[in-house]
């Protein structure tokens, strides 16, 4: 097993499937994280670079469907629920909500293992590994740490996080035209499959920030058919 291989956390609460499981993924050459609740999954899923969840649905506190909807609605990492045999009303609920396969307890580890790798096969690759690096182009200097772009001239102005991602792919790439679809799979991740606009949404909101009229933008151009480019040089920051 490497540094590089995809992590995936188990959530159950019951010990004799969490551990086993776990143990077994392991085995097949992955990393493995375990929580025995929505709490433990929840903090491990904001610290750790988690490519995949396999998550039980009925767990004391908060279930397992409440942890699906928040894993979706912050863009990922993919889900495959763990659900009783007799529980169809879950699996669908499940599926509504985002969740991206179900496995019926009792389960074949080797089915569940099928699972996961044709999951992973189908997710969209990783953002970019973070980059604290502080670049200027155009009178601004962006600190990805901070979220914040400063300008020579004393403007501050701060970014959400899907807006700093979205600066810092422009200026790896210098006048250089970003294709829309890959910047969607790069900042929108699986929440571009659910909202098509959402990398346009991102582009005006950056437009408004750094643009002196963001109606006639001079810094991030659009190209017709092919995507976004940025019109600026880009140089470390001292």
């Amino acid at each position: 097993m490497t540094d590089t291989a995809e992590q995936i956390l188990v959530v159950d609460d019951a010990r004799d499937i969490r551990e086993p499981l776990g143990q077994y993924l392991k085995k097949q050459g992955f990393r493995v994280r375990l929580a025995a609740n929505a709490a433990e999954a929840r903090s491990i899923v904001e610290t750790a670079r988690i490519g995949l969840v396999v998550l039980d649905v009925m767990m004391p506190g908060e279930d397992g469907l409440s942890l699906c909807r928040w894993l979706v609605a912050r863009g990922g990492p993919p889900v495959i629920l763990l659900t009783a045999m007799a529980d169809e009303t879950d699996r669908i609920v499940g599926l509504e909500l985002g969740a991206d396969d179900y496995v019926t307890k009792p389960f074949n580890p080797r089915e569940l293992l099928a699972r996961v790798r044709a999951v992973l096969r189908r997710a969209p690759p990783p953002p970019p590994a973070f980059d604290a690096t502080r670049r200027r182009f155009a009178g601004w200097t962006h600190d990805p740490t901070a979220r914040k772009l400063h300008h020579d001239d004393g403007r501050v102005a701060g970014l959400t996080s899907g807006e700093s991602r979205l600066l810092a792919l422009f200026l790896d790439a210098p006048r250089t035209v970003l294709d829309r679809a890959r910047l969607l799979d790069l900042v929108a991740g699986r929440e571009a499959k659910a909202y098509d606009r959402a990398i346009d949404n991102q582009i005006s909101r950056l437009r408004r920030k750094i643009e002196d009229d963001p109606k006639h933008p001079r810094l991030i151009l659009t190209e017709w058919g092919g995507g976004y480019l940025l019109a600026a040089d880009v140089e470390v920051a001292p």
